[in-house]
């Protein structure tokens, strides 16, 4: 099938975009899709490194020929949406545009064109019976995605586990349907022309949300984790129901804390990239915590910065005294991510106060400190146990792309296996190879 053909959605079992969708059992139709993910990750686990290569070239392709169906499915999810009330912060997620869809497209190449991490041998060593042993990357098997308002997840998703060897079954939100199943279809056209199986990357094919509790209950043991992508109680959902292992990150409550010895020019810039650059994502800063000693000279500069550009600054005392326009923080804000132009001040005294703030109100997800004393640096990366901890730079790299990993599936928050932004070769597991001469064990 050629990238030029017409777009089509996969597989069958899916009604033409836009079109209603007929009453389904929706158990039965999960529990097919699982089996059918499971045939394809046995598939793909063997499947050539090149042939995945060209099935993800094909698939970029297949978006940009595409652009036109893709965006005019795009419209329709964002007019529903606007009708719906969706706040603009969470329209701005859903919404695609031409530069934003061949940012999607180059994202997919770049996951094509990364090291091919299955097979990749670990560590290899030899015992004193002559045992020699290696830990080679495996796939994880099948790997399932709920996500909510951001339709371009469907490409990141699906192509970094195909990527890696596995399976994906995707459930993308009910306001992004239209997008999601127009992406999706340009992927698998991509996919089947280099000859792989069409039903590596499964598109869940029902608003019906009982598919969401299929997709926790591990579809008949077919699949082996579950990624949610979304708000707060998406995640808390996820995390409390599902029966399979959970990479997630519960939200994203991230912090800059600008100590005594900050560059004010520098700090200035960072934190208002780091704020306002896209205020919707989960690495935009939603706490600014400042160092008492150099309330003086950094607290008013980085307050009004904030809000000449339109942010509306939430504060301690210290922070109301420097604009009449301050609104004073309450305790939630401390544990707010706020996802929109709204960001919460407050001074600290040190660094010690400032890693005790992040300790009792983040979610350790990314958190930066800004400083030109190296060891004040040193001991905030050290000591602040965030997935990402970042010096003199915006927490907005917290970003599989910005950190080489072509894109990401995921930040994950948790300490078991993946931890921060979720690659391809995060998306991998691993096993022993042994091998002998005929040695037995005494």
């Amino acid at each position: 099938m050629s990238a030029t053909s017409s777009l089509r959605a996969v597989p069958a079992t899916e009604t033409r975009l836009g079109a209603p969708a007929p009453q389904q059992d929706v158990p039965a139709l999960m529990l097919d899709i699982g089996r059918r993910a499971r045939a394809a990750a046995r598939t793909l686990a063997i499947a050539p490194a090149q042939a995945k290569r060209a099935g993800l070239l094909a698939a970029a392709a297949a978006i940009r020929a595409h652009t036109p169906e893709i965006l005019a499915a795009n419209a329709e999810d964002v007019a529903a949406a606007t009708i719906a009330g969706m706040s603009a912060s969470m329209l701005d997620r859903l919404t695609l545009n031409e530069a934003r869809l061949e940012a999607t497209a180059r994202g997919v190449e770049e996951i094509a064109e990364l090291a091919d991490p299955v097979g990749k041998v670990m560590e290899s060593w030899e015992r004193p019976n002559g045992l020699k042993l290696e830990r080679v990357r495996t796939p994880l098997g099948v790997i399932g995605v709920i996500y909510e308002s951001r339709p371009n997840v469907t490409a990141d998703a699906g192509s970094l586990g195909l990527k890696a060897g596995n399976a994906v079954i995707l459930r993308g939100g009910s306001d992004s349907f239209n997008s999601s199943r127009a992406i999706h279809a340009a992927l698998v056209e991509g996919l089947m022309s280099a000859g792989l199986p069409a039903d590596a990357i499964q598109l869940v094919p029902t608003r019906d949300r009982a598919a969401v509790g299929e997709m926790l209950a591990g579809l008949g043991g077919n699949v082996d984790v579950i990624v949610p992508r979304g708000g707060k109680s998406l995640v808390a959902r996820v995390q409390s129901e599902a029966r399979v292992p959970v990479f997630a990150h519960l939200e994203g409550i991230v912090h800059i804390y600008v100590d005594r010895k900050a560059d004010l020019a520098k700090a200035l810039n960072v934190v208002r990239n780091a704020k306002l650059r896209r205020t919707s994502v989960c690495g935009a800063a939603e706490t600014l915590l400042v160092d008492s000693a150099g309330a003086r000279t950094l607290l008013a500069p980085l307050v009004t910065m904030l809000l000449a550009e339109g942010c509306e600054v939430r504060g301690d005392a210290a922070a109301q005294t420097i604009d009449a326009r301050v609104k004073p923080a309450t305790e939630e804000d401390w544990r707010t991510e706020y996802l929109d132009a709204i960001i919460s001040v407050k001074l600290v005294d040190g660094l010690d106060a400032a890693i005790d703030h992040i300790e009792a109100y983040g979610s350790h997800h990314t958190d930066a400190i800004l400083t030109e004393d190296d060891a004040a640096a040193e001991k905030f990366l050290a000591e602040v146990d965030s997935a990402i901890v970042v010096h003199n730079a915006s927490t907005q790299f917290a970003d599989g792309g910005e950190f080489g990993f072509g894109g990401e599936i995921g930040i994950a928050t948790g300490r078991m296996h993946a931890r921060g932004p979720v690659g391809a070769e995060q998306l991998t597991s691993f096993k022993y190879r042994v091998r002998g001469t005929g040695q037995i064990r005494p």
